[in-house]
């Protein structure tokens, strides 16, 4: 199957974070390289991505469905819930009836939907044990709407690449250009797209530990700083991704140049 309109909404894992384009300011991921896939089966194709960075699943409906409807997708990828995990008040209930609307609202706007579950942080985060109940909570709702839509699931709980932190940017959260890639190539075989299959092949030589220092490190350079800023906002009442802007807003065609192919590194 063919697809002319493809739209995407979440936040920031939609939008593309770690993996920005090389020497621009904005962030490639992998939904674009999914979108220039396509677009090299399907001339007429087109492509918009809604998502905005720090929104949660009870933001996304109301602000990125309605915006999606009008574009008329015949292709919709959603993938959210990582903020509702990581918010304050968390209730795995309220978090299983979001995502059971976000799902629904999306198969009633395309015929195909695709969604995710969120990897296990735990591999790779001090103290991310703690939030592996919830992620498993929401992993648990994403797959249930997922078989009670008919949506097209993307498991990514059980991927192995979790444990080797070149997959991962900075802050061991987003995925770095290699995870992006890797993700891309879930997604095409999901739909029966043929893709590069250097994408899934194991990246050469073993990741660097990080050692205590490492963790150190980055829990006064990642963590820090955005416990500071969730902290202030709290205090002014914004919420996170207030400000922000979706990167693509509009149905529009992919340039298949040297920026947008699938096999840039």
């Amino acid at each position: 199957m063919s697809y002319h309109r493809f739209v995407v909404i979440g936040d920031s894992c939609a939008e593309g974070l770690d993996d920005p384009y090389p020497g621009e300011d904005h962030y490639r991921g992998w939904a674009d390289f999914v979108a220039a896939r396509l677009a090299e089966d399907e001339p007429g194709f087109r492509y918009a991505n809604l998502a905005v960075r720090g929104r949660r699943l009870d933001q996304i409906v109301p602000e990125q469905v309605p915006a999606a409807a009008r574009l008329a997708p015949d292709l919709i990828a959603l993938f959210g819930g990582g903020n509702d995990v990581m918010s304050r008040g968390w209730d795995a209930r309220t978090v299983a009836r979001r995502v059971d609307a976000a799902v629904r609202a999306c198969t009633e706007i395309s015929p195909a939907v695709v969604t995710f579950t969120l990897s296990d942080i735990s591999h790779r985060m001090p103290l991310g044990s703690r939030m592996r109940p919830r992620i498993v909570a929401l992993n648990d709702a994403i797959r249930e709407a997922a078989v009670s839509y008919g949506a097209q699931l993307i498991d990514l709980w059980p991927d192995q690449a979790v444990t080797d932190s070149r997959y991962f940017g900075a802050d061991r959260l987003h995925l770095s250009a290699h995870g992006h890639r890797r993700l891309a190539a879930y997604v095409l075989a999901r739909l029966g797209v043929d893709h590069d299959p250097a994408w899934l092949e194991p990246l050469p030589g073993v990741a660097a530990g990080h050692g205590w220092r490492g963790d150190v490190q980055w829990l006064l350079r990642e963590v820090l700083p955005v416990a500071v800023t969730r902290s202030r906002n709290r205090l002014i009442g914004r919420q996170p991704g207030d400000g922000f802007l979706p990167k693509r807003p509009d149905l529009l065609p992919i340039t298949l140049d040297e920026a947008w192919a699938p096999g840039n590194a």
